[in-house]
């Protein structure tokens, strides 16, 4: 990371950035999956996109490669999560807003006595903020006006693609709410690999439970394999689930541990939490991901 910080320092200095954009399109870089996705909505064909991390990418220990850096200085608009989600990012992060080119943390965008503590995190806070669609409906309003602060002529694209979105995320949400609904609420208990799914929790009435905490840079242990494994049994919990961005060595040992007591635990299929889908599918899109993922936990724990 050093070096990449080195190297960012040495191009920053130097760079003498040709203002005529790519195709005469805005240069923008995202973080996540989720942001890309974003952004790509709201942009269209009007914007060059490219994100750093792709599907199955961990954000919580993602390094920036020296590839990145080229990205990242060439860039008009770079969105981040924020909220330390990419917390090996922010010396990147923050060595280029000394050097004037600012990042937008879209995390920012939330009132912080909204968001959920963590002491796991050095902002203090949950940052798995787009499993609350209102909250994923600021970082869509304020992905719009930056695009429309920094490409004016493209402004009246960018604010009917906005309008589209939004009303998808409306829907989105009531169908969502629609599939709970026919969870008793006795069974949203929800155990995955980590507590990504707090805000979800928050909005639907899940009990969230999450083995290796906030951040996947936490190593769960066997005293805390056997204690959820207890808390399961205790409540008699159907199923438990893999996340698409962490190793599944750790819930298949809670449901041996679960087995080793006498009782059966399913493993009800695999969550997207910190990464979308592959690139094409539908839940390779941030509507099509949340879509799949209460249905996946809905019919498991029915």
């Amino acid at each position: 990371m050093k070096n990449v910080i080195l190297l960012l320092a040495i191009v920053l200095v130097f760079s003498c950035k040709d203002e005529t954009k790519e195709n005469g399109k805005l240069n923008v870089v995202t973080t996540t999956t989720m942001i890309t996705d974003l952004v790509k909505n709201i942009g269209g064909d009007s914007i060059n996109v490219q994100g750093l991390m792709g599907s199955g990418v961990d954000p919580h220990l993602y390094k920036a490669s020296e590839g990145d850096v080229s990205k990242l200085v060439d860039a008009d608009v770079i969105f981040y999560n924020g909220l330390h989600l990419e917390g090996k990012l922010v010396d990147v992060f923050e060595k280029m807003g000394s050097s004037g080119k600012s990042p937008i943390a879209l995390g920012d965008e939330i009132n912080k006595k909204q968001l959920i503590g963590s002491d796991y995190f050095a902002s203090n806070y949950d940052p798995h903020v787009w499993f609350n669609i209102d909250f994923f409906k600021q970082f869509v309003e304020k992905v719009t006006i930056v695009l429309c602060e920094k490409d004016p002529k493209n402004a009246e694209i960018f604010r009917a693609n906005e309008k589209r979105y939004l009303a998808d995320l409306d829907v989105l949400k009531e169908d969502v709410q629609g599939v709970v609904n026919s969870l008793e609420p006795e069974k949203r208990i929800l155990v995955t690999a980590h507590d990504a799914f707090n805000y979800f929790g928050k909005a639907y009435g899940f009990n969230v439970v999450g083995l290796q905490g906030l951040s996947t840079a936490t190593e769960a242990g066997v005293q805390d394999v056997q204690k959820l494994a207890a808390f399961i049994i205790e409540n008699d919990i159907k199923a438990i689930f893999i996340e698409s961005s962490v190793p599944q060595r750790t819930i298949e040992a809670l449901q041996e541990a679960v087995k080793s007591k006498g009782h059966d635990v399913e493993i009800g299929g695999t969550l997207y939490s910190d990464a979308l889908g592959n690139a094409g599918t539908p839940e390779g899109t941030y509507v099509g991901m949340y879509r799949y993922n209460i249905k996946t936990i809905v019919t498991a724990l029915q």
